[in-house]
């Protein structure tokens, strides 16, 4: 009960627990209002009310300098702690750092070294902002940015879409191990990523086209799993012939080249932050299809 009458009084009041630990710090009411910037009388009132609400004298007012009762020396601890909470929240709400949201979709591959950098320099640039970027297949990011989940996407698609910020050609081979000398076997092993990505319907398609056998040989959740696997002899894969490079892989001359799909940038806003970001996101995958 007392607990509950003192939650329900003054006692977590900032103004009356700051007095209180001014004095036991100061071990005086004159230094203490000057700590304070106030007065003698109005730190004697804020006092009073401290030692109302909790129905204990906390300063013995005789001894030269003034220091805490008992009660005052237990009471002491937690005030400082409450007091230091405060200011810690009033510091956190002071700062504008995360105040805003970005929400980014983007393929796995599309995260490389250069578009990383452009995130870490907006983000540095606005600390207001907080980025969230979000890698996942083309098709859930086009479906997550028209429901509104994102505030920019970047996807691959066939044709784009007539509100595309900006659209690049995305060129495409097959690809296998560079040490690869003898023909494939039937069926073909495939190297893909998962169910409803856009390379492995096209591969799936393209090989039943042929009339062609196949199976899944490995699946990849990541451009560098389905690279490595590729590199290491698993199979064939459909990739992007901007991400091999750094990677022991030729094209294969199974099947002839693929037709190129599209790399598009969406936004909802096209100005302020929110554009300043597409354009950066817009030269980097610019520099990236040349």
């Amino acid at each position: 009960m007392h607990i509950i009458r003192y939650w329900n009084e003054m006692l977590l009041d900032p103004r009356l627990l700051r007095t209180f630990v001014a004095i036991v710090e100061t071990g005086s009411f004159t230094l203490a209002a000057k700590r304070l910037n106030s007065t003698q009388s109005t730190v004697s009132q804020h006092l009073g009310k401290l030692e109302t609400a909790v129905g204990h004298r906390l300063i013995e007012r005789a001894d030269r300098p003034v220091g805490p009762t008992p009660a005052g020396g237990r009471l002491l601890g937690y005030a400082r702690r409450l007091l230091a909470l405060q200011d810690e929240a009033k510091a956190i709400l002071a700062d504008p750092a995360g105040t805003t949201t970005i929400r980014i979709g983007v393929p796995d591959d599309i995260v490389n070294s250069a578009m990383s950098r452009q995130f870490a320099q907006f983000a540095e640039r606005h600390r207001e902002i907080r980025l969230d970027v979000t890698t996942g297949l083309s098709r859930d990011l086009t479906r997550r940015f028209r429901a509104g989940e994102f505030d920019i996407a970047i996807v691959k698609e066939a044709v784009p879409s007539g509100d595309a910020r900006a659209s690049f050609a995305e060129p495409l081979a097959w690809f296998e191990a560079t040490d690869r000398a003898q023909p494939w076997p039937d069926p073909i092993p495939l190297v893909t990523f998962p169910p409803g990505g856009l390379y492995r319907d096209l591969m799936i398609e393209r090989i039943e086209r042929a009339q062609m056998r196949w199976y899944i040989a490995f699946t990849g959740n990541s451009l560098g799993s389905v690279l490595s696997a590729v590199e290491a002899g698993l199979g064939l894969s459909v990739i992007p012939n901007s991400t091999t490079a750094s990677h022991a892989v030729q094209i294969s001359t199974i099947f002839p080249a693929e037709p190129p799909l599209v790399l598009s940038i969406y936004a909802w806003e096209p100005g302020g932050t929110t554009g300043e970001l597409v354009n950066a996101m817009t030269n980097t995958l610019f520099g990236r299809s040349k």
